[in-house]
């Protein structure tokens, strides 16, 4: 017989170590990049296994097979071919592989429905933190470790059962074998998107205070004592603890005190980022009651907070799909029992103990027959309702997808979860119409995790694109008629929310770099220096400063504002010296010459005078000498600057010291007879 072992009924004997054979191959992380500190990073904190670097997509297959790999790193930047293509097929090849994928906002986009479904497992956006790529790293191979060993249990179990022989399969038993295999799905449902990188919120950072709302100081001692207490309270962490000394208390006793404010507001509202950030980090490394933790206390805080419920739904969504992981490990083991119990625990959640024993016991009795009936009525119940995929586990997709665990191949199961994909995709359609593209955003992604084709997915996220895009180019056109009308009003940066400034800020915040954006800084810029030019010629030089610093934050030109400085500088130098002219005729002249009469005024017999302003320097010489005054204009002018600048006069004396002093003087013109 050779080494074709056979038990004693005659079917094959199954070798007792296919599991150690299995399990004992070295896995290695192969990671398919061109980016050398994407390697290197990877390198740092994937300590515990080999790591295999592939340059160029063509070669990535046969490394993933060569280096036995559990762990794969996709960099979008090395990727040619279609990235969802990709992604699809590696998964489909290497179904216990974990995919996690670097790139950009817009690579992530276009893997939103691999990502809901958990082809992805992660996104990390670039350039990677040392500390996102271990979080994920680690994550990734303990889902690796979970898959590995189920799909490793599946087959030993399925090889041991080859030592004794099936019985007769009917039908039913024929799709509740498919329904086992069906099951492994499940487990690949995604639950978060990935967040940009950055540091983990529990610790306070500058950021805290920089974010503070810029608000003068109030008359109020004891008001801006709660203030500094409370931002005090946020920087050491002490955020809803010791009572009495936390920054939600002291900004509520501040908000209490002076309600309009802004500086008590905004200090809540950083309490609830810091704890809301942390409970998503928590989620994010699968430590749900730490999570359910922080949101309860965030609730206390904030309970009608929209970051609150979104928690609140992904924490149930979470603790749903666990549930549904815990069913799949059961049916690949060949228990359906016991995952058809998991599932029923989970429906029975909000029932009384009374009807959850009823249940359990009407159970025993049930075939997988009724149960799928049972499930399948609950879905249509829910759909009747409305109840699409919330609440967790208690929703039409929840009760489809149970019955799909247990008979993935029944034909009445597979319609109504054409209607539950058909109801998701017209609720999409329906937040679209209705101009809410974010409610639209929650539906495409229920729709990804919901069986819905692909072409109807992207169709339903052009269709939001498109949506987002009028929206902001209405509401920029909106923006621009405020802005103009505030413009032509003179309402330039005053009132606070009613100004041109403000809807400048406005315009900025929606699209900085958008047309219309520019345009009214460029507007707004020439017209808060014009008003300074205005305020120098009124010799008002703080008003012009004012000005001129406003113009700068708008955005001017540095040229602009600088020109404004030198015009002040100047006017208040000349209005100095306006101030310290004296006569010439009462200083000591020690030299004089007569201006040079201008032959063609000579000729033509025309008299005149030339008012002039001049400096006497400390050796007695004439410098910067200007005319003030001349009739008539442009005949006199020149020769009598000619003839001043060569008088000399003595040294003007102010307390023992020699210093210039500016003189101001008439020279005449006339024809001696």
């Amino acid at each position: 017989m050779g080494n074709n072992a056979h038990n004693k009924d005659g079917a094959p004997a199954v070798n007792a170590s296919t599991h150690d054979v299995i399990t004992d191959v070295p896995e290695a992380l192969v990671v398919l990049t061109r980016d050398p500190e994407l390697l290197q990073t990877l390198s740092a904190v994937a300590t515990e296994h080999q790591i295999s670097s592939v340059g160029a997509e063509a070669d990535l297959a046969a490394h993933l097979l060569e280096d036995h790999a559990g762990v794969a790193v996709l960099d979008t930047a090395s990727v040619t071919s279609p990235l969802g293509q990709l992604v699809d097929r590696l998964k489909s090849q290497f179904p216990d592989l974990v995919l996690v994928v670097a790139g950009t906002l817009q690579d992530q986009a276009t893997l939103s429905a691999q990502i809901t479904r958990g082809t992805v497992y992660r996104f990390l956006h670039k350039p990677v933190s040392e500390q996102r790529v271990r979080l994920f790293v680690t994550a990734a191979w303990r889902r690796h470790g979970v898959e590995h060993a189920e799909i490793v249990e599946a087959t030993a179990t399925n090889l041991r059962k080859l030592t004794w022989a099936p019985p007769k399969p009917t039908a039913r038993n024929a799709w509740i074998g498919g329904g086992i295999a069906a099951v492994v799905v499940l487990a690949g449902l995604g639950w978060l998107l990935s967040r940009d990188e950055g540091a983990t919120a529990s610790a306070p950072t500058a950021a805290d205070s920089a974010a503070l709302p810029i608000s003068a100081p109030t008359d109020d001692a004891e008001l801006e004592n709660l203030l500094v207490r409370a931002d005090a309270a946020m920087r050491r962490g002490a955020l809803t603890a010791p009572a009495g000394d936390n920054a939600v208390e002291l900004y509520r006793v501040a908000l209490a005190r002076k309600a309009d404010d802004p500086r008590a507001a905004a200090g809540i509202e950083r309490v609830m980022d810091r704890l809301l950030t942390d409970a998503e980090q928590a989620l994010l490394a699968d430590r749900i009651d730490d999570a359910v933790k922080i949101v309860e206390t965030a609730r206390s805080v904030q309970p009608d907070h929209v970051r609150v419920a979104f928690l609140t739904a992904q924490i149930a969504k979470e603790r749903e799909r666990t549930l549904l992981s815990q069913a799949r490990q059961a049916a690949a083991r060949g228990n359906v029992e016991q995952a058809i119990a998991v599932l029923d625990r989970a429906t029975l959640t909000r029932g009384s103990s009374a009807a959850m024993s009823e249940t359990r016991n009407e159970l025993q009795q049930r075939t997988v027959d009724n149960r799928v009936t049972e499930f399948l009525r609950r879905a249509n119940e829910r759909l009747r309702q409305g109840a699409l995929v919330e609440p967790a586990q208690n929703n039409a997709r929840f009760f489809i997808e149970s019955a799909r665990a247990i008979a993935p191949n029944e034909e009445e199961v597979r319609q109504v979860q054409r209607q539950l994909a058909d109801r998701i995709v017209t609720q999409a359609r329906n937040a679209i119409t209705a101009g809410n593209p974010d409610e639209a955003d929650r539906w495409i992604e229920a729709a990804g995790e919901s069986g819905v084709a692909r072409e109807d997915i992207a169709a339903l996220t052009r269709d939001v694109q498109r949506a987002r895009i009028t929206a902001r180019a209405d509401a920029m056109a909106q923006l621009s008629q405020s802005f103009n009308q505030s413009l032509s009003q003179g309402r330039l940066v005053e009132p606070a929310n009613n100004s041109a400034k403000f809807f400048l800020a406005q315009l900025a915040q929606a699209e900085t770099n958008h047309p219309s954006t520019q345009l009214a800084r460029q507007q707004l810029s020439a017209r808060l220096l014009e008003e300074a030019r205005n305020s120098v010629s009124l010799q008002d030089y703080a008003a012009a400063r004012r000005w001129a610093s406003e113009a700068r934050e708008a955005g001017a030109d540095a040229s602009g504002t600088a020109a404004i400085e030198r015009d002040i500088v100047a006017a208040q130098e000349t209005a100095r010296r306006a101030d310290d002219v004296v006569a010439a005729n009462t200083l000591a002249r020690t030299r004089a010459v007569a201006p040079e009469y201008p032959s063609a005024a000579r000729e033509r017999g025309i008299e005149g005078w030339v008012d002039l302003v001049f400096t006497i320097r400390t050796d007695g010489t004439v410098g910067d000498v200007s005319v003030t005054g001349a009739e008539p204009a442009g005949i006199f002018e020149q020769a009598a600057m000619a003839s001043v600048r060569r008088w000399r006069y003595e040294p003007v004396r102010r307390d023992g010291e020699v210093v210039e002093q500016r003189a101001r003087l008439r020279v005449r013109f006339a024809i001696q007879q």
